[in-house]
């Protein structure tokens, strides 16, 4: 495709430049060739949704139903494409391969592969100059395949990078623990594909840490339960940096999303059947090496692991702001997301798991015409769904259409997670002193939950069947 030039036309008649050809990336370009908008689309992977066949081997707890867009639908309906079973649930290889790559195909040379996007800012102003600044088209920097280097212009940007490139350390400060970089040889930030051979090999007969708190931990631990299950000697240290208590395991059967509930369940029974234990109150500041090879965690507390073959690390992700420093953003500095949108993700703050509709107003920033949108818009959130990216891209690409009307009007109902009280980034002290609720946490111990347990503080408000409200 030939890089747009400004030469010759006006701002308007640039397209709209968008930053990766992920679910939420190319649901943008769908809607905007919907308005009548052209979009170019840059992909730094080789295919469609990159990103997300890198975890193809594992189930979404969402529904077909639930992740894909309308907009894209309609694009693809007159290839003959077939909307899968609504109600069934697809692999991260499903949907790429039944979804999103027919999407980009449709899309044709408006998705450009090989290109990484390295640096975005207005033609001619740095982020420091003012004068006649939102007049002037944006300018991406690329670097393509054979490591050319071009420029294009646009008239808005709209950032659906994700995060998945940026995985956050298992240091708890949020720096990787002291030796983590030199024990990569046995440290992973993805949730093992335990299906492949190679992979079950590395891990089968093996004690695991899995640090981690959210659905991927979940699954990690689930999985390597079934690996236990054949493979004798393989077991898992489930490190959590707080305590355990009735929102540990997520929200179960009050969890609307019913396989998202199943996760939490099953990282459950991996507990409950001696295939994994829970170390609680764990904050990792060292990685140490055995003299075997094996790793040795050590937390603030000056506590020490017993030595483990391997590491698998799932504390959430960070966007990648490094490409952006000439843009004004306006982003919370707690999460990295856009000011309007931080106090309705925010982990730290009391929440049924529900975030409030939101759209363009929300995901603005003081440089007008740039959006950060999908999972890169929740900075380091971690609640984020297909489906509220979808309602972000509609609502900003009615916007840059100039239709207000619809852009203000975002309606969408979130799944709630059946958890209460937020994420709880912190255990406080004084919730222990609580009488009334049940989100008072025990003290940091070393638990095995459920059959021929002792009745613990920890056990007894795991059993707990809903939240904390």
């Amino acid at each position: 495709m030939t890089a747009p030039s400004r030469e010759g036309t006006t701002t308007d008649q640039l397209p709209v430049a968008v930053i990766g050809a992920g679910p939420i990336g190319l649901a943008a370009a769908a809607h905007l060739v919907e308005r009548g908008i052209e979009p170019v689309v840059l992909e730094a992977g080789p295919a469609a949704a990159a990103a997300v066949r890198e975890w193809g081997h594992v189930r979404l707890f969402s529904t077909w139903g639930e992740v894909t867009d309308p907009a894209a639908e309609k694009l693809l309906a007159p290839t003959g494409w077939t909307k899968p079973d609504a109600a069934t649930y697809p692999s991260g290889g499903d949907w790429a391969e039944r979804y999103l790559q027919p999407l980009a195909d449709v899309l044709g040379d408006r998705v450009r592969y090989h290109t990484t996007v390295t640096g975005v800012s207005r033609t001619g102003r740095d982020r420091i100059v003012d004068a006649d600044r939102e007049s002037q088209p944006f300018v991406l920097h690329l670097t393509t395949a054979d490591g050319e280097e071009e420029r294009i212009f646009a008239r808005a940007v709209i950032d659906a990078s994700g995060t998945w490139t940026k995985p956050s350390p298992a240091g708890a400060s949020g720096l990787p623990a002291l030796g983590e970089r030199a024990a990569a040889d046995r440290v992973t930030y993805r949730v093992p594909d335990l299906k492949d051979p190679a992979v079950r090999t590395r891990y089968a007969g093996k004690r695991t840490a899995v640090i981690g708190s959210g659905a991927s931990a979940f699954t990690a631990l689930a999985t390597l339960a079934d690996v236990a299950e054949d493979e004798p000697g393989t077991h898992a240290v489930w490190v959590l940096r707080r305590g355990i208590s009735g929102s540990t395991f997520g929200g179960g059967e009050a969890d609307q999303l019913p396989a998202r509930g199943a996760l939490g369940l099953a990282a459950k029974a991996a507990v409950d059947h001696g295939y994994a234990d829970a170390l609680t109150g764990f904050r990792t500041e060292a990685i140490e090496r055995a003299d075997d090879g094996r790793l040795i965690l050590v937390g603030e507390d000056g506590r020490r692991l017993d030595p483990v073959d391997e590491v698998i690390v799932l504390t959430g992700f960070r966007p990648d702001l490094a490409f952006l420093s000439e843009i004004r953003l306006g982003l919370d500095e707690r999460l990295q997301a856009p000011i309007d949108l931080a106090p309705l993700i925010d982990p730290n703050q009391h929440s049924c798991g529900t975030v409030y509709p939101h759209g363009h107003k929300e995901l603005s920033h003081p440089e007008q015409g740039i959006y950060l949108v999908g999972m890169k818009s929740y900075g380091r959130a971690p609640t984020f769904l297909a489906m509220t990216g979808y309602e972000q891209v509609r609502s900003v690409t009615a916007a840059i259409a100039g239709d207000l009307e619809s852009a203000d009007r975002v309606e969408l109902t979130l799944p709630e997670t059946g958890v209460c009280g937020g994420a709880g980034l912190f255990d406080d002290p004084a919730a222990g002193q609580s009488d009334g609720g049940g989100c008072c946490t025990p003290a940091p111990q070393l638990v095995q939950i459920g059959i021929g347990a002792p009745t613990t503080a920890a056990a007894t408000e795991d059993s707990s069947s809903g939240g904390c409200c």
